[in-house]
């Protein structure tokens, strides 16, 4: 309890920090500059009282949900559709962190869903919350655990379950030596169902309830049929190989550069001095790389960013917002658009993971597979090893020792029609052969509610 009086000492001495780091973020996504009351448990506009269930035994039940980013956002999709058909009727809060977890969770409301900003985790703003939104169960994605979140819950008596839960032996490690406030709220949580037995071991040992290992979201999301149709449709138009950078992290992009300029040394800007037989295919479009390249940052404050790195390098850069009925031609795609992942992995045949060059533990790459892409992963994959193993014993993905590695790789396999077929197929059976998790999980929170509403 001391420790924890501690802790909520230096949330509330952090608030104002918060408030000054929201309003620079907002510079870049506005959407960080609206409602930020709610960060702080004020939610004068978010729901109307006279019409918000009473929970508890009588009635449908609120759900309370979540996601804090948009990689959650976009599992927890799959989970409400299940919830939905065990629960009929139900009434869902949906919370984020990031703005393109809130941006992308609007397309999960149905009438009388409430979706708000995560509150801080001080005593009062998590108090005032659970008073606001009276939740009948709370649903914590991936590894959003926040002491003073749990111990709330568990003073109003609301079931706190960590769904989908993965954790890396990074920020396992990270947790022993904060035992002191990591035990209790991981103790605190109700039920725990984990992506892997990896996970669950983790877990299991800072005291949370690991009631079973279900495997991950992901790999029951289904890609938008029409926008991968759009960009097959466009990658067939291409006239070359497609090598995407999927979700490109800071630092990555300038790494790939480097790579480019080394293998391929003729830059777009020494065309001009170059032999006029040199400067165009049989096409039309220039040469130089042997592949259209197309960049997807991760983080949308800095798609202008990397537009403008390939630029200064002397490449010719066509951004996505700028596009009509097709990509417009130039050496680099910059994919600079939200919800339209499905279109830039049907546009490549292969791709590079980002995250994973750089150590910063890797980003997800089942839709990817679902999509037939085959990945290039580097090194440094600690947030994502179960789905990066699965995808490499499957031979769906290849892990590289850095991004040159990949790079060699990628093109080569675009090149090679039989093992490009292979990696496809392997890449669409993975996600066929490790579905269902989000059913199971559906009734297992469904079997929660029965139990604690009585």
């Amino acid at each position: 309890m001391i420790t924890r009086a501690l802790y909520s000492l230096l949330t509330y001495a952090a608030q104002p920090w918060v408030r000054r780091k929201l309003a620079r973020r907002a510079q870049v996504e506005p959407l960080y500059g609206q409602w930020i009351e709610e960060r702080f448990g004020h939610y004068a506009d978010a729901v109307d009282l006279a019409s918000w269930p009473a929970g508890g035994a009588s009635g449908a039940p609120v759900v309370w949900l979540h996601a804090v980013s948009l990689g959650e956002t976009r599992a927890a999709a799959v989970l409400l559709a299940r919830l939905r058909e065990a629960l009929p009727g139900m009434r869902l809060v949906l919370t984020h962190g990031t703005a393109t977890g809130r941006e992308a969770g609007k397309a999960l409301l149905q009438p009388g869903d409430v979706q708000v900003w995560q509150p801080w985790d001080t005593p009062a703003a998590v108090g005032h919350f659970l008073a606001r939104f009276r939740p009948d169960v709370g649903l914590l994605m991936e590894t959003e655990v926040w002491p003073n979140l749990v111990a709330g819950c568990a003073q109003r008596g609301v079931p706190l379950c960590l769904v989908n839960a993965r954790m890396s032996d990074k920020t396992y490690q990270e947790s022993l030596r904060l035992r002191w406030l990591a035990g209790p709220a991981y103790r605190g949580l109700h039920a725990v169902w984990a992506q892997s037995e990896a996970d669950a071991q983790r877990l299991s040992s800072l005291g949370a309830t690991v009631q079973g290992v279900l495997g991950n979201f992901k790999f029951d999301a289904t890609p938008d049929a029409a926008l991968l149709a759009q960009g097959r449709a466009w990658r067939a138009g291409a006239g070359r190989p497609v090598l995407m950078f999927a979700s490109s992290r800071e630092g990555e992009e300038q790494m790939l550069l480097d790579v480019l300029k080394e293998k391929w040394p003729l830059a777009p800007a020494e065309y001009a001095r170059a032999a006029p037989e040199t400067i165009a295919n049989q096409s039309g479009q220039r040469t130089g790389l042997p592949f259209q390249l197309l960049v997807v940052p991760r983080h949308p404050q800095r798609f202008a960013e990397v537009a403008q790195l390939f630029a200064d390098a002397g490449y010719t850069v066509a951004r996505r917002s700028q596009w009509g009925e097709a990509p417009e031609t130039a050496d680099v795609w910059v994919g600079d658009s939200l919800g339209e992942m499905a279109l830039y992995f049907g546009m490549a045949h292969v791709a590079l993971l980002g995250g994973s060059f750089a150590p910063l533990g890797g980003q997800n790459l089942i839709e990817a597979a679902a999509c037939g892409v085959p990945v290039f992963m580097g090194p440094h994959l600690f947030n994502f090893t179960e789905a990066s193993t699965l995808a490499a014993k499957a031979g769906a993905a290849l892990r590289c020792e850095d991004i040159a590695h990949a790079v060699a790789e990628a093109a080569a396999t675009a090149g090679d029609t039989a093992r490009l077929q292979g990696m496809q197929d392997a890449a669409l059976g993975l996600g066929a052969a490790h579905r269902g998790a989000a059913e199971k999980t559906a009734t297992e929170v469904a079997a929660v509610l029965t139990r604690t509403r009585r």
